[in-house]
């Protein structure tokens, strides 16, 4: 039934041998055998956080692709070993939160089952490798990106010179022209593409990233090769090994070293270290591409006409249509769509899902989708393969379990880390400002008035939230023992991505929901036309007015 990737016998002996062996540790941890710092390292290679109140455990989901079963099986791990949800992050992956250190090995077995792991969903290595959740699907897309996520998933997976880096170490792909996986600010970016002989190859990135020090990824090759991928990677990965700084954690990050170094001088070691090992047993043979290709199977779709009498019924409900044209996207199949379901309800945590949710969006995925759920790094979920006639029934079903907020993409679908509730890290509370948002915008016509916009919310400095990169930007720091906030407009994580810029002194909790209401009327105000969005008004005028505006009365 799964049309997803089929993982080899191979993949299912890892993923047990791995249960297997951190059963054993955290054996020897319990026991005290292990100290929590001798423990950390292990229990870091396997996705377990020691955070404010409780390990935290986050599970890959590659390229942000599940099954149905799959889902279900998280569902499992909420219910059983945790308090009924998990939280959908940045990185396509999973978190639960409370979940106990002597029943972890338990709940890695169970997901196990259904080929789910957490290796290296933490630590200093490559972690999971992201994608457009729209993979596959998406229409004039140049390939599905999956095939290469999978083959990098496979190659950097315990991989020696990818699992001790000097830091942690992102990679996403793309190919599609709107770039739905902020390629421009990971470790490694890659667009997919097509050159003038008609070879498929990448366009490839390095040095973005967000946190302490925020950069934008430079192009360090125009084009390389689909058959040379894995040796250049490589290559670049070998010089950050070589010069990556291990004796500063604020300066290891490869964006530091492509900084420091300059990105031509980068390049050129790069270069020279490629020229070395590109004919070497890591070019991949066409036979291994074809080979992942026939591993990703695609539905049975049936055709079916654009605007079938389901879709011309449900067109007089204007509650429906407002969904539909906020939530439903164009397919590349005629007769389908995307299907986004938004985590983000008014007043609620975004991006958490309950084992309820869960289960039941499985069954639907079942129903309506061919068994298949996305998670994008918005932390929204979508359906990918859904027959348009089946738009009707699908939204009364997800309006029920409240996934159908017609909020994608508008002010209120926030994109926010746990915070000051759950991380040790954070300065400041990230959760409770995102709820305060969605109820100061929770109504529709207003923020569809206010059009695209996105809010990016992070507790610290970590930029877990990618502040840094949304429209508006809220950043928590602490001064003496206080909660304040750093704001900035005019950042943006797609294929024309920027940071933005702040526009003036920190802000007390109580007063960010204000300032953003005030940022969104001098907008209302200042737009050139209805259609010009936040972003390009931004872009237009610079900050400066919306400073004057923000701080006029404070």
């Amino acid at each position: 039934q799964s049309i997803m990737y089929a993982y080899d016998e191979l993949d299912r002996t890892l993923i047990n041998e791995r249960v297997t062996e951190f059963r054993d540790q955290v054996k020897r941890r319990l026991s005290g055998e292990l100290t929590e710092d001798e423990f950390k390292m292990l229990r870091l290679q396997n996705g377990v956080y020691l955070q404010l109140h409780a390990y935290m455990f986050r599970v890959a989901i590659p390229y942000g692709t599940l099954s149905s079963k799959q889902l279900r099986a998280l569902a499992h791990v909420a219910r059983r070993y945790d308090r009924g949800y998990g939280h959908f992050t940045t990185r396509q992956n999973i978190q639960f939160n409370w979940i106990k250190l002597a029943e972890l090995p338990d709940a890695l077995a169970d997901l196990a089952e259904v080929g789910i792991h957490a290796m290296q969903t933490s630590g200093n290595n490559t972690r999971n490798v992201t994608s457009d959740q729209w993979a596959g699907v998406a229409p004039g897309e140049i390939e599905d990106p999956r095939i290469w996520s999978e083959l990098l998933r496979q190659y950097t997976t315990l991989h020696p010179e990818f699992s001790f880096l000097p830091r942690k170490f992102k990679f996403a792909i793309t190919a599609s022209d709107h770039d739905r996986a902020a390629i421009k600010v990971h470790d490694i970016g890659l667009r997919l593409y097509k050159n003038e002989a008609g070879e498929t190859g990448f366009e490839v990135l390095v040095g973005g990233g967000l946190g302490r020090t925020p950069f934008i990824g430079k192009t360090i090759k125009p084009f390389v090769h689909g058959h040379d991928l894995l040796s250049y990677v490589e290559a670049i990965l070998r010089v950050y090994n070589q010069y990556g700084r291990r004796d500063n954690i604020y300066k290891a990050r490869i964006k530091i070293l492509v900084h420091e170094l300059g990105i031509e001088k980068f390049a050129k070691e790069v270069e020279e270290e490629w020229l070395q090992m590109r004919d070497s047993a890591l070019a991949i043979d066409d036979s291994v591409i074809e080979d992942i290709r026939s591993r990703f199977s695609y539905p049975a779709y049936e055709k079916l006409p654009h605007m079938p009498e389901e879709l011309k019924k449900a067109a007089h409900d204007p509650h429906f249509e407002a969904w539909r044209k906020n939530s439903v996207a164009p397919h590349k199949v005629p007769g389908y769509s995307i299907v986004t379901l938004s985590l983000k309800p008014v007043g609620g945590p975004p991006g958490d899902a309950t084992a309820d949710q869960m289960d039941a969006i499985a069954d639907l995925a079942d129903k309506y989708s061919f068994g298949e759920i996305r998670v994008g790094h918005e932390q929204n979920l979508a359906l990918p393969h859904v027959a348009r006639r089946d738009l009707p029934v699908l939204w009364k079903a997800l309006d029920k379990i409240g996934v159908a907020t017609p909020n994608v993409n508008l002010v209120s679908d926030i994109i926010a880390c746990p915070g000051l509730d759950y991380c040790s890290l954070a300065n400041a509370r990230s959760i409770p400002i995102a709820q305060e948002l969605t109820r100061r915008f929770a109504n529709h016509e207003t923020a569809n008035m206010i059009g695209r916009l996105h809010v990016n919310i992070s507790g610290c400095i970590n930029a877990c939230g990618h502040h840094h990169v949304g429209h508006i930007g809220i950043l928590g720091v602490e001064k003496n023992g206080e909660e304040f906030y750093q704001i900035t407009i005019g950042g943006r994580a797609d294929e024309h991505a920027v940071v933005g810029t702040l526009i003036g002194p920190a802000v007390p909790y109580g007063e960010v929901a204000d300032v953003v209401e005030d940022i969104v009327e001098a907008y209302l105000a200042l737009r050139a036309r209805p259609d010009e969005l936040f972003i390009d008004t931004v872009k237009r005028l610079g900050v400066e007015p919306f400073k004057e505006r923000v701080y006029a009365t404070r």
